[in-house]
């Protein structure tokens, strides 16, 4: 006796009519009808199975916490920075505690199963950290939560960083963040970047750098962040997160950095919902567009993902954990709009993700952990042209969050009764 069957399931990679099979936490089989009986039993009726979405950039530590002690006027980053400066010291590690812990049922709604959240190490109390920490804790059994130490105010320009920095580690913070186009001067970002992978590289942790968030074509940190990478011997372990200055780059220099960065292998991640906000805000018009060189880097065959970045914070007055609004931006924004761009914009919210969180066990075949969702859409592509509503969420083989399809009825003459927006898309081949 199984525990769970799902039957007849569109999957990403295009096969249909597909049963899994869980048993006691893991997938055991995905096939053509499978015979075997199961405890439950959910029909997915031809519509889209998926590995779990990940959302491998963002900040929960300010989560929920919008209009404390007040709004981002300007809307740009850097009245973002300064408003979580005047936030951090009236926090309370039980209020950052409590703000996670709710974003976190919001994400397992939106079948949003692996978090990588920056964590703020200036603040000398570290409440923060502890407040993460803990939460990490409390959500393990149903969400993998990776924190990174992060410090916001700048490594070397914040007069404790260097010191709160290793604290955090010592904690049990997993990743090594920074963030050089903050510091003073650009001789300092470059010195942040060497100080902060040898830390990584002696440790052996990852690295994610806050890396040229800035519309300066002169911030070109993450060409220091490629060299140390190869230096100490890096590779695939360091990731680039925004890298907006790179829109604009001229394009002989990016060309060559861009084979650069391939060489390194490189991780790249951009936040479309926050890049397209909070860049170009300098300029009258024409106004750019604030999101790194997807295409591009894609196509250098660099793992590329999507963030979500914030979600009603110092910085973002919206936003509720849906990874498929993320891919649905990024998609406009870097106009990826061919068949094979729009699916690869699904995997820049699941399988790259994935890849650079280092997630074990993730997948549809078996032997993987049973930890997928049941979309209201027969694609990727419609997924995110529907945002499609999450039908279950499965976690280590048991339901975890439910919804209803999206379908509205009708009462006009001559017209269907019942109108269900992922019946629409035309057969595409």
């Amino acid at each position: 006796m199984l525990d769970l069957i799902v039957r007849r399931a569109n999957l990403p990679d295009g096969r249909t009519g597909i049963d899994i099979a869980v048993k006691d936490g893991r997938i055991v089989e995905t096939a053509t009808a499978i015979g075997t009986a199961a405890a439950r039993e959910i029909d997915a009726t031809g519509r889209l199975v998926t590995p779990p979405f990940i959302d491998i950039h963002f900040h929960m530590d300010a989560t929920l916490s919008l209009g404390l002690p007040r709004l981002n006027t300007s809307g740009t980053l850097l009245e973002g920075i300064a408003l979580w400066g005047e936030l951090k010291p009236i926090l309370t590690q039980e209020a950052v505690l409590e703000r996670a812990l709710r974003y976190c049922d919001l994400a397992v709604a939106q079948g949003l199963l692996a978090v990588r959240t920056h964590v703020d190490v200036c603040d000398d109390r570290l409440l923060a950290v502890e407040a993460l920490l803990e939460a990490k804790k409390r959500v393990a059994p149903y969400l993998d939560l990776q924190l990174v130490a992060f410090p916001q105010d700048g490594y070397y320009r914040s007069p404790t960083a260097v010191a709160n920095l290793e604290r955090a580690l010592d904690m049990g913070v997993d990743v090594v963040g920074g963030i050089p186009h903050f510091e003073r001067t650009m001789a300092d970002g470059a010195a942040s970047v060497r100080a902060l992978c040898e830390i990584a590289e002696k440790r052996g942790l990852l690295v994610d750098m806050h890396c040229d968030e800035s519309d300066d074509p002169w911030s070109r940190h993450i060409e220091a962040l490629t060299a140390e990478t190869v230096r100490l011997g890096l590779q695939g372990r360091v990731t680039g997160s925004h890298l907006t200055s790179m829109h604009s780059f001229d394009n002989y220099y990016a060309s060559k950095l861009i084979a650069l960065m391939a060489e390194a292998n490189m991780r790249v991640i951009s936040n479309p919902l926050i890049n397209i906000t909070i860049q170009g805000r300098h300029d009258t018009y024409p106004k750019r567009r604030g999101m790194t060189r997807v295409p591009e880097l894609k196509a250098a065959g660099l793992t590329v993902a999507f963030g979500q970045d914030c979600t009603m914070d110092p910085w973002y007055s919206l936003g509720h954990a849906d990874m498929l609004e993320v891919a649905h931006m990024g998609l406009h924004v870097a106009q990826l709009t061919g068949l094979d761009a729009m699916r690869g914009c699904f995997e820049s919210v699941t399988t790259a993700p994935a890849t650079i969180f280092g997630l074990e066990g993730y997948g549809l075949e078996a032997g993987c952990n049973a930890d997928f969702v049941v979309l209201d859409a027969r694609d990727p592509i419609e997924a995110i042209r529907l945002k499609a509503n999450r039908l279950a969420v499965v976690r280590r083989g048991n339901v975890i969050a439910e919804g209803p399809p999206r379908v509205s009825t009708l009462s006009i003459e001559g017209r269907p009764a019942r109108v269900a927006a992922a019946e629409y898309a035309p057969r595409l081949g």
